[in-house]
């Protein structure tokens, strides 16, 4: 590719499309699509308005796709289909058979395609992903990941598990996605959930643990509250040789979650402008698919994550834990 600036469709206009679109603009020339919103995204932030997928995918270099979760699959392979490098919004898809589909078409057409799993660009992650491949804290053995946020109401399909995958495939597959990457592959799943959200009652709470094939544990918990809820991440990781922790409401001074009159963001972290992990992510792999160092994220980490997040489903369906293969070496 050796357009300057780079021309990036940007297909999708709801609430994520407000942390990608500023940072595209800092990156190439940005044209979007979207069936609602896209001329009141750009007049907010900037960029092209355009009136067809087929013509922003004739326009542009490299699509990002940040369509609601169901339609994933869909624009992804209209954009492979026209030979576009992809960046995808998590989770790359809602099936395994989907994800894992989109991964060969990819990887047979020679196409990059990379899903956002943001938070491997967030400081804090990466100081401890820098403290695991170091060895500062020895042999990993138990890890514990959380994040909580008010439930996402700017959307009816968020409450509609086959739509969204609920809880567990749109919030917790960031930390899914973390612990492997931290301690490994993933062997076994089993989860518990609490509360099925609806229009009156739209709170859910569920844990995830994870065996890994290093004999590791993982346990990932999420919650999403009431409105007023703000938005929280932690981690406490165990091995050998020590412990690391983090979280974001200690590093604020947080006290207590109450109802206040004051409206509160509670649907995505709060972050600092000077290193936004979302111009860190959209840079790396822009700048990958432009002939640079390969990124953090493959195609085949997208897959594992929703295989992972699916048999955690699986596992509240039947109360049972579920077993997986190696999934890197399936993928490979």
């Amino acid at each position: 590719m050796t357009q300057h600036p780079p021309r990036i469709g940007l297909v999708g206009a709801g609430g994520i499309a407000r942390a990608h679109l500023p940072n595209l603009l800092r990156l190439g020339d940005v044209f979007v699509y979207s069936e609602e919103g896209a001329p009141e995204l750009v007049a907010a932030y900037g960029g092209v308005v355009v009136h067809s997928l087929d013509e922003l995918l004739a326009r542009v270099d490299v699509v990002d796709v940040v369509v609601p979760t169901f339609a994933h699959a869909e624009i992804v392979r209209a954009a492979l289909a026209a030979g576009k490098p992809v960046i995808s919004e998590k989770p790359l898809a809602l099936t395994d058979a989907d994800a894992s589909d989109l991964v060969a078409r990819a990887e047979h057409a020679g196409i990059p395609l990379y899903p956002a799993h943001v938070v491997r660009f967030f400081p804090e992650y990466v100081r401890l992903k820098q403290a695991v491949d170091s060895g500062l804290l020895g042999d990993l053995a138990v890890l514990r990941l959380s994040r909580s946020g008010a439930f996402p109401t700017r959307a009816a399909w968020y409450a509609d598990h086959a739509l969204s995958g609920g809880i567990i495939m749109d919030q917790m597959i960031h930390d899914l996605d973390m612990a492997r990457w931290l301690a490994g592959e993933v062997v076994r799943v089993s989860a518990v959930t609490a509360g099925i959200p609806d229009a009156d009652n739209p709170v859910q709470a569920a844990h995830v643990l994870l065996t890994h094939a290093s004999g590791a544990i993982s346990q990932v918990s999420g919650l999403w509250g009431p409105q007023h809820l703000a938005f929280t991440t932690e981690y406490s990781v165990t091995g050998t040789l020590g412990c690391l922790s983090h979280s974001s409401a200690a590093e604020r001074n947080y006290r207590s979650d109450l109802a206040a009159s004051e409206a509160v963001d509670g649907l995505l972290p709060r972050i600092d402008p000077a290193e936004d992990p979302y111009y860190l992510e959209l840079r790396e792999y822009l700048g990958a698919i432009l002939g640079g160092q390969v990124p953090r994220v493959s195609a085949a980490d997208g897959a594992i994550a929703v295989a992972i997040a699916n048999a955690a489903l699986k596992s509240l369906e039947t109360g049972q834990p579920t077993d997986l293969p190696v999934l890197s070496e399936v993928l490979a």
